[in-house]
């Protein structure tokens, strides 16, 4: 199993910062990302990012890099996990709004297993935060049209970790020990669902 981790946006977006600028997205997706690869590599697990550059790289040229290792390995044998940060403003000021969760495309797909995974292991490495869950369907994540979810071939599920414009969570994704549970719940999701795959 090729795993594929997308740690989203580049130093050029515009916002996607907490309000006092200690956060910077397209900083901390990075971090977490590469600490995810490097703990799965250390498995034995075959997994990289999929944007090793800083700049932010197009939606479009994304899925295309995704679409072309489906094709060499077979969409089965590929997944892939875009790492985020949330926000319910656009960083102007603190707001109220926190939790974790997870989103993949309308329906029922490959990726709706790997969310499972993620979910359990989310519940597992935060005990006391918020999750916000969506059972409508019948399962814990949340679904939507994004563009890095709809157009790739694999099981792919974006993460949400935190709101980095809520004080308190940010604070969290901030601290040791919230990049360590943060970077141990995508490794716990993924390691479980590979040997689901097996």
């Amino acid at each position: 199993m090729k795993i594929l981790i997308d740690n989203g946006h580049g130093r050029e977006t515009a916002g996607k910062r907490s309000p006092d600028g200690r956060l910077l997205e397209w900083a901390y997706n990075r971090e977490i990302a590469r600490r995810v690869v490097t703990a799965l590599q250390s498995q034995n697990l075959y997994a990289s990012l999929l944007v090793p550059e800083d700049e932010d790289i197009s939606l479009a040229e994304r899925c295309h890099r995704v679409n072309r290792v489906c094709s060499e390995l077979g969409r089965l044998n590929v997944c892939l996990v875009p790492i985020h940060v949330n926000a319910a403003g656009r960083g102007d000021r603190w707001y109220e709004a926190e939790g974790w969760c997870c989103y993949t495309t309308p329906g029922q797909t490959q990726g709706d297993i790997l969310a499972n995974h993620l979910c359990q292991a989310a519940l597992q490495n935060l005990p006391g935060h918020r999750m916000r869950f969506d059972y409508t369907d019948g399962d814990a994540d949340q679904e939507a049209a994004f563009y890095i979810l709809k157009h790739t071939a694999c099981a792919s599920c974006l993460t949400e970790n935190g709101f980095m414009d809520c004080r308190r969570s940010c604070d969290f994704l901030l601290s040791d020990e919230g990049k360590d549970a943060i970077t141990q719940l995508h490794v716990d999701g993924i390691l479980s669902y590979v040997r689901t795959c097996e």
